[in-house]
């Protein structure tokens, strides 16, 4: 192969090899641009090092629309809400850890701790709402535009110990005042001790044995999936799609106190009554009706002995006084037949 042959192949070669390579979009491009420019990694052409920084070639700050009233002292933050308030202008409650786009800046000094106001504006109906921070308490003033909501918890109920108040702490500096107290913190002390040793004893023991503890929480994990597991496939052995519960006296108590209409059953002992009372062999059309209320009669004297049975069984009255009651219905029917 000739030299001059190997180079004409070296040349198609790399024409073919840019016609395969994809041309980026100008959408591509102008996405990556934007996004150096915003990181600020972007430097143009006529930027030059002796300008100084981005920020400053660009004329604006390095916070952008955070800084825009930094001339005035006033820095855009994110502010939370440290506690419940009402809202002053439509009196709707702000729930604490609520965001604000607030403005910042010192108003004053407590000492060498800076002061901070906070100026925001509430979403509901866009009322002003200021508040600034209280180094002297540690704590948040609500300023102006709405009101903080108390909530009063009980020292118990909270499980927390209740601190002293203000006037307490300012007596503790006088000797003879602590000397007191510290007599009544001793004596407390002494009380409250025992029982303190054995709620540590409990837990100690409770806790020594670290593979008893699981064993036991995996034997009642294993007892728990196998009841689920059962209850399981007995809904299902009655066709139902879910779980059944198990069975409570709650249940049986409201179970057993609803009562089911019985009209079904005693039509259809009714029925059964008129089917055996009637003959096997057909009768005569002229006979129908005559028929019919022999049928019935024999429904009701059937339903006269089952009701009179069910009495003797409960103990309504005697053998002798029912048998005597039966004869006579049974001579006043045969007397109504003839």
């Amino acid at each position: 192969m000739t030299p001059h042959r190997m180079e004409w192949i070296l040349l198609l070669l790399k024409r073919k090899k840019k016609k395969n390579q994809k041309k980026p979009k100008p959408e591509e491009i102008m996405s990556s641009l934007a996004a150096a420019r915003a990181d600020n990694f972007y430097y143009p052409p006529e930027w030059d090092p002796s300008q100084g920084g981005l920020n400053k070639f660009h004329g604006q700050h390095a916070l952008r629309e955070r800084a825009r009233k930094i001339d005035q002292g006033i820095l855009i933050i994110r502010f939370e809400m440290p506690f419940n308030i009402w809202c002053g202008g439509c009196n709707s409650m702000i729930a604490k850890g609520v965001r604000f786009n607030a403005e910042k800046k010192q108003v004053g000094n407590y000492y060498s701790t800076k002061i901070w106001s906070f100026t925001m504006k509430s979403a509901c109906c866009k009322h002003e709402i200021v508040i600034q921070t209280d180094p002297k308490n540690c704590e948040y003033v609500i300023i102006s535009g709405a009101q903080r909501k108390t909530e009063v918890f009980d020292v118990e109920d909270a499980e927390t110990i209740e601190l002293p108040a203000e006037e307490e702490r300012g007596k503790l500096a006088d000797p003879f005042y602590r000397l007191e107290h510290q007599e009544e913190d001793l004596q407390k002390k002494k009380e409250a001790e025992p029982v303190l040793v054995r709620l540590q004893r409990v837990s100690d023991a409770r806790h020594s044995d670290d593979y008893a503890l699981n064993k036991a929480l995996r034997a009642k994990l294993r007892g728990q999936k196998k009841r689920v597991l059962e209850e399981e496939s007995a809904s299902r052995k009655m066709g139902l799609g879910i779980r059944l519960l198990p069975a409570s006296e709650e249940d049986g108590a409201s179970a057993a106190g609803v009562k089911f209409s019985s009209k079904f059953e005693r039509n259809r002992k009714d029925k059964r009554a008129l089917i055996k009372a009637a003959s096997i062999f057909p009768g005569s059309s002229g006979s129908s009706s005559s028929n019919k209320k022999r049928l019935e009669l024999e429904s009701k004297r059937r339903k006269i002995c089952a009701a009179a049975a069910s009495n003797l069984l409960t103990g309504g009255f005697k053998p002798s006084s029912w048998s005597h009651d039966a004869k006579k219905k049974s001579t006043s029917s045969n007397a109504r037949k003839i």
